[in-house]
């Protein structure tokens, strides 16, 4: 029998503490009970006091205390240094295999630099990548980078394209993914320096299914499966494309209330806006992973509620199960092997 997959989470990491962890938690346990092992990782009795508000059977989780955390406004490295933290015990017991995989809605930066320094980089790969999902008209585009590099070199983009050509093929079912560059218009003479250098590597990657420069409204008519970006770009990318969703829930809300012959449509089609609600709110995919990091690192908003810890455990549980970091040293080496 294959042994279940090992998920750790910082506990402490977030801006609300243990109690959305534990909701999370007792979410994701009973939607998939017996696909994974849950470690909780930080202030033990904070954790425990948690895990009884909620009603969670204490043999189905288990706490490991750490005494300190690293606060959001921390420098990164330093924090990173620190051993005794929340996330640096929980990066250390996935670096000494008794976690499978691990999770943290802390600081950004310190979570990066801790996976850095704790679990290394796959080999042949010259920087991770931060990717995240977007939902659209078709199943979903993955772009990266999304933060951890605000300036990158062309041949990082080609590493970003075949990572992320894996999390698209067995996260999210793509067989053969399209990639797209992103810049200001599909025409391979616009854009900047950086779009230019890379252009012609990513023509002449093997493995890769290029289809050329793309545009910020690609995202979302799902012409293409994965984009890649340097992580200042995507960032930006990222929180926009987030805050015009919230906006986007906001108004429909404020518009029903002012009619009172909307609310009373409103409730013949409370079926379609809970369904397009989950479709956009991004705490329904939970967690961005690290790719390229010698271990599998999930990193979320520090805003992350009980609904985003759910998800971020389904979507941990299912990158180990399907095995993504071996297929992407497999797509570094061959195209370490096709350059030679």
């Amino acid at each position: 029998m294959t042994p279940v997959p090992r998920i750790g989470i910082d506990a402490m990491g977030g801006d609300f503490g243990p109690n959305p962890v534990a909701e999370g938690a007792a979410l994701a346990l009973r939607e998939w009970p017996g696909r994974f092992r849950l470690t909780l990782v930080g202030d033990e009795a904070e954790i425990h006091a948690a895990l009884r508000r909620v009603k969670i059977d204490a043999s189905l989780v288990d706490v490991v205390h750490a005494a300190e955390k690293v606060d959001m406004g921390a420098k990164a490295v330093v924090s990173a240094r620190k051993a005794g933290t929340s996330l640096g015990v929980l990066t250390q017991r996935h670096k000494a295999g008794q976690l499978d995989g691990i999770f943290s809605a802390g600081n950004t930066g310190a979570v990066v630099a801790s996976a850095l320094l704790g679990l290394g980089r796959i080999e042949g790969v010259s920087r991770p990548a931060l990717a995240a999902f977007f939902p659209n008209t078709g199943r979903g585009t993955v772009v990266l980078d999304v933060g951890a590099n605000a300036e990158v070199k062309a041949p990082w983009l080609v590493q970003f394209a075949h990572m992320g050509t894996c999390f698209a093929r067995y996260l999210l079912g793509h067989e053969n993914p399209r990639v797209g560059l992103l810049s200001i218009g599909e025409e391979e003479s616009k854009g900047n320096q950086l779009v230019q250098e890379v252009l012609p590597l990513l023509k002449s990657a093997r493995h890769l299914n290029f289809i050329g420069p793309v545009e910020g409204r690609d995202l979302f008519k799902g012409t293409c499966d994965v984009i890649v970006t340097d992580g200042f770009t995507g960032n930006v990318l990222l929180k926009t494309a987030e805050s015009a969703a919230s906006f986007l829930g906001r108004s429909v809300r404020e518009e029903v209330k002012r009619d009172p012959l909307a609310m009373f449509g409103a409730l013949f089609m409370r079926g379609a806006l809970a369904r397009l609600r989950t479709r956009i709110d991004w705490q329904e995919y939970g967690a961005a992973p690290l790719l390229g990091v010698n271990g599998v690192c999930f990193i979320g908003h520090g805003s992350s509620g009980p609904r985003a810890f759910r998800s971020a455990i389904h979507t941990l549980t299912t990158f180990v199960e399907q095995k993504v970091n071996e297929h992407i040293r497999e797509e570094i080496q061959s195209d370490h092997d096709s350059a030679a």
